[in-house]
């Protein structure tokens, strides 16, 4: 730690309570108030404690007056609840905001005197208005080209690259984009003249807006720095050229910033994120005081152990600041590294693991998997619906904007305000009766709907909104539907979704700044991680980057695999990623040589003793895959389910499926669980199609694992043979 000297009044003695429970750095942190200050801070180090109590000593010793501090990060979430630990502890006026936040706010407020008349409006649907700006320059775009372009124009804005210099600028840059340079710019060009002919425009304006406002009116800069007088930037590493811009017009000539950051925790390059000014702040601010954080609160000693290994092998600028973490928790299991013949395998794999963590005790919540990208969620969502675990998708799309969650929040505004004339609110006194009462009425049920997809998405949507009905209504039991909805226009403000009850699915991208007890990283394969797209050195050591983020989400269990081929039957000729060589627990060359061939899993490390002790799994047949109509091989998880193509007619006796439908529900009241943990409906699908006559025949159906065969086997036998089980029977 570089402190800096100086000296401040005693703070009166409620301040001094602030600080209890603070380690030594995180109270250098807190104390330090001449000068910038740089707080370095590694994952689980406790960043967000120390920035926090850092506001809340100054504002409580009379350093800084709340309304005076500008608190801005990355994403609502991080905002909202840095809000609400300074409401804890006694800051509650401080402003903790996003960047775009706090300057769409600084703009509606000066644009009537800057510029005059109304702030224009925020067109609604940027990639709608991209698509006409292709459209009308002669391209066409599908749907990945569109989201590539649309990202390209916001990358550009964010740098602050005009059209006329784009292509020249992506000529000198490393950066590959889908499509030729200079037809994105001419999109980029049209779509901007179709923003001023309509006069609106859109986020990334907010900033470019905010910052020539600042710039050319003087007067305007001066009062925002006289209203904000001190600073703090989370996730520094993560600010883009913009961002970096408009923290220069607010902070002017003062010093009173404090930057906290971690550059090996960068992994937002692609949207114009750069670790530089946090790399070279001490370069900008010589008398910086600068601690670093690297007492790792979060986890065990053998996580750390490879989250440091990881980075030990980093090269670049961003690695030359790489912090050394140093785990104060106790032991705990070793990492567990698992190779798979193929990705089926891996899926069912993970899947069998994460039951056997929910039956040891591990709430399915504090469970995640996390992979490289999202298109690998689909087989792991089946894999999971298989295994009888409830999961949740995260990252796809904002709780509060989605369809459904809009749709139920006007009904229960509705019903907030004429609920004493709506009869489907008749006898229900209790807060939750009333909000699964409005729910129902949108598709909402007591057991989720069989497998996934959009209707298990809508489903789970509504199950969010009725757990937090019930946990307002357990904090205030007086609470009406009124709160209920005002609590719910808050959040939405805030984007601060309730949580739903399930084994996690995210991207590694989508998991920064979240942690879980138990974490699956999957699909750790060359060409996958790195992804095939990374190039250039700096690329690389990005997908190196981007693992340690997932590494250090876990707190205690953290597992990594891989599969050798795509589909059952294929070509062997995948590796594990090159970011794990000499870090694989236990791993030596002979034991990998061996392995390296294997139909099913090969567990190093310690569980590779458990697994001679315990028996092994039922093996499955891992010949290709053929659709039993046309005989094309499948690759995908849901064909191979139904041993055909999606498109190939289907033979399914659709009395046996009514019948196999019929038990399923019966199965699923009695065990009280969703029916899709019995069978998914594809799965249904499967046997009805099959009609198999024997155990054997059954097993070989992708979705009937082994202890589901031995608990519903005889049923479904039963029922396809012609018997009648639908008022249950079976052992449960």
């Amino acid at each position: 730690m570089t402190a800096a000297t100086h000296s401040s009044p005693l703070p009166p003695p409620d301040a001094d309570a602030v600080l209890d429970g603070l380690d030594p750095e995180q109270r250098a942190v807190a104390t330090a108030f001449q000068g910038p200050v740089c707080v370095l801070a590694g994952a689980g180090t406790g960043k967000t404690r120390a920035i926090t109590h850092r506001v809340a000593y100054g504002v409580r010793a009379g350093i800084m007056q709340p309304a005076s501090v500008l608190a801005v990060t990355f994403t609502n979430r991080a905002a909202g609840e840095m809000r609400g630990r300074l409401r804890q502890l006694g800051a509650g006026g401080v402003q903790a905001r996003t960047f775009h936040s706090a300057a769409l706010r600084q703009l509606q407020f000066f644009w009537p005197k800057a510029v005059g008349g109304e702030l224009p409006r925020i067109v609604d649907r940027k990639a709608q208005l991209v698509a006409e700006a292709a459209a009308r320059c002669r391209l066409r775009l599908d749907r990945n080209e569109l989201r590539e372009v649309t990202g390209e124009i916001e990358w550009a804005k964010v740098t602050q690259t005009v059209p006329g210099d784009y292509a020249a600028v992506i000529a000198k840059s490393a950066r590959e984009t889908a499509r030729d340079a200079a037809e994105t710019a001419q999109v980029y060009a049209m779509y901007e003249q179709l923003k001023r002919d309509r006069s609106v425009i859109d986020f990334e304006d907010v900033l470019l807006l905010t910052v020539a406002i600042l710039q050319d009116r003087h007067d305007i800069a001066d009062q925002v720095r006289r209203q904000y007088q001190h600073f703090v930037v989370d996730e520094y590493q993560d600010v883009s050229p913009l961002q970096q811009r408009l923290l220069e017009l607010w902070v002017g000539e003062r010093e009173t910033l404090c930057v906290v950051g971690d550059a090996s925790q960068t992994i937002y390059s692609f949207t114009g994120a750069t670790p530089e000014h946090l790399i070279n702040f001490r370069t900008r601010h010589p008398n910086a005081t600068v601690v670093k954080l690297v007492r790792d609160y979060r986890s065990t000693p053998q996580v750390v152990h490879l989250a440091n290994g990881l980075l030990a092998q980093a090269r670049g600028r961003a690695a030359e600041h790489r912090l050394e973490l140093v785990s104060q928790r106790a032991k705990g299991p070793e990492p567990v590294c698992t190779e798979y013949g193929d990705e089926p395998a891996e899926a069912e794999g993970t899947a069998r693991r994460i039951r056997d963590l929910v039956a040891a005790g591990v709430p399915a919540g504090e469970i995640a998997v996390l992979f490289r990208i999202n298109a690998q969620s689909a087989i792991y969502e089946q894999a999971l619906a298989d295994a009888g675990v409830p999961y949740q998708l995260r990252g796809a799309e904002r709780f509060f904007e989605r369809q459904e969650v809009r749709e139920a929040g006007a009904a229960l505004r509705g019903a907030a305000r004429f609920g004493g004339n709506d009869a489907l609110l008749d006898g229900m006194v209790e807060l939750p009766q009333q909000v699964r009462a409005v729910l129902s009425a949108k598709g909402w049920t007591d057991q989720p709907p069989a497998g996934s997809g959009p209707v298990r998405d809508r489903w789970e949507s509504l199950a969010a909104l009725v757990r937090l009905a019930e946990d307002f209504s357990g904090a205030r039991p007086e609470a009406t539907l009124a709160d209920l909805v005002a609590e719910l226009d808050e959040r939405a403000a805030a984007q601060h979704a309730p949580t739903v009850q399930g084994v996690t699915l995210a991207s590694l991208h989508a998991a920064k700044g979240l942690e879980w007890d138990a974490v699956f990283l999957v699909g750790l394969a060359e060409g996958t991680m790195p992804i095939t797209y990374a190039k250039t050195d700096e690329q690389i050591e990005e997908e190196r980057r981007l693992l340690y983020v997932g590494v250090t989400r876990a707190r205690v269990h953290l597992s990594l695999s891989w599969a050798l081929s795509r589909a059952p039957g294929g070509r062997a000729s995948r590796r594990a990623t090159r970011f794990l060589q000499g870090l694989r627990p236990g791993a030596t060359r002979a034991a990998w040589t061996a392995a390296s061939g294997a139909a099913g899993s090969v567990e190093l490390g310690t569980a590779t003793a458990r697994a001679a002790e315990e028996p092994a799994p039922r093996r499955r047949d891992r010949r290709p895959a053929r659709c039993r109509v046309c005989g094309r091989t499948l690759t995908e998880a849901g064909e191979m389910k139904l041993m055909r193509c999606e498109d190939c007619p289907s033979d399914m006796d659709e009395g046996l499926y009514e019948r196999l439908h019929a038990w399923r529900e019966v199965q699923a009241r009695e065990l009280g669980q969703p029916a899709y943990c019995v069978f998914t409906d594809k799965t249904l699908v499967a046997i009805a199609e099959t009609v198999p006559g024997d155990e054997r025949a059954l097993s070989a159906i992708s979705g009937v694992v082994r202890r589901k065969l031995t608990r519903f086997g005889p049923d479904v036998l039963a029922i396809c043979a012609g018997e009648d089980r639908s008022g249950g029977g079976g052992d449960g």
